[in-house]
């Protein structure tokens, strides 16, 4: 199921977004929480710091600000990833670009990837879990609903889920989302209270103020139509393969759950805390 759009379809996929995330016989998840539930995505370009190798030093700085808010907030993590660090690792006899060596990739890399977020999480104290997920997984009633009862088990018992799309049976986060579009759709089934995507940069600039290399972070949006004329569609990360584009469509999946999300500079550090505590500029994408 794939929700990669151009710019005139950020509508006709919120609609999507209420079908399939939003079923009636799912309750508002939000009242029976103690903690206000954040769903983080992760790409490549903030693990790897821009570089060619997945950053120790990142995933560190990120569970330090997951410990630091722990009592007031739980976390569930989308990170990408998988291929950037088995590349590190392999250099396989079939090369290039081709889709089933980037699978092949990720299926090395995903062990190496989630061992070092456990390394790191468990030594601030944090513990972590690894999860799965195919786009087939939102199209049956039956997967939707374990999917909310398995990832609330492990939050409820301590646990942070680190999920990742199955890359060795789907290919949709290869070759559109980088995770984007698996994220917001995970963001709108567990009914979190906000979905943040870490990026490159301080949210979604003002196209003008590119040109004129002076970047001018849009720090708040309602319209969805408005942001889309700003951005740029020929634009995408060194290691990712989203781009602003799949952010802001992942954002119309939320804004039609009623979840608000922002776009922050995952390459900072402290960047979760510094927008919570607004020291920083990003964008914030009202519901």
């Amino acid at each position: 199921m794939n929700y990669v759009l151009d710019n005139t379809e950020v509508l006709e996929l919120s609609e999507l977004a209420e079908t399939d995330t939003k079923k009636p016989e799912m309750d508002k998840q939000k009242k029976t929480r103690t903690k206000k539930r954040i769903l983080l995505k992760l790409g490549s370009n903030t693990l790897t710091k821009e570089t060619d190798h997945i950053s120790r030093g990142k995933i560190e700085d990120i569970a330090r600000q997951i410990a630091q808010l722990k009592d007031e907030y739980e976390f569930v993590l989308i990170s990408s990833g998988a291929v950037a660090v088995a590349k590190q690792f392999v250099n396989l006899e079939k090369s290039g670009e081709n889709i089933d060596v980037k699978q092949a990739l990720a299926s090395i890399g995903q062990p190496h990837l989630m061992r070092i977020f456990q390394e790191n999480f468990r030594e601030l104290g944090l513990l972590t879990s690894q999860c799965l997920l195919s786009p087939n997984d939102f199209s049956r009633e039956d997967s939707r609903r374990n999917i909310i009862n398995t990832i609330n088990v492990l939050v409820e018992n301590g646990y942070i889920p680190i999920i990742n799309e199955n890359d060795t049976s789907s290919t949709d986060a290869i070759q559109f989302g980088d995770n984007d579009n698996l994220a917001a759709q995970t963001a709108a089934l567990l009914d979190v209270d906000l979905f943040i995507i870490a990026t490159n940069t301080h949210g979604v600039y003002k196209k003008g103020s590119i040109s004129a290399e002076s970047p001018e972070t849009i720090e708040n949006v309602t319209d969805l139509r408005e942001l889309q004329r700003e951005i740029s569609t020929d634009t995408k990360s060194t290691h990712g393969t989203g781009g602003m584009q799949s952010k802001v469509s992942a954002a119309a999946i939320t804004q039609k759950a009623k979840i608000e999300t922002w776009i922050v500079n995952g390459l900072a550090d402290n960047f979760i805390t510094n927008a919570i505590n607004e020291k920083v500029r990003f964008t914030r994408i009202e519901h």
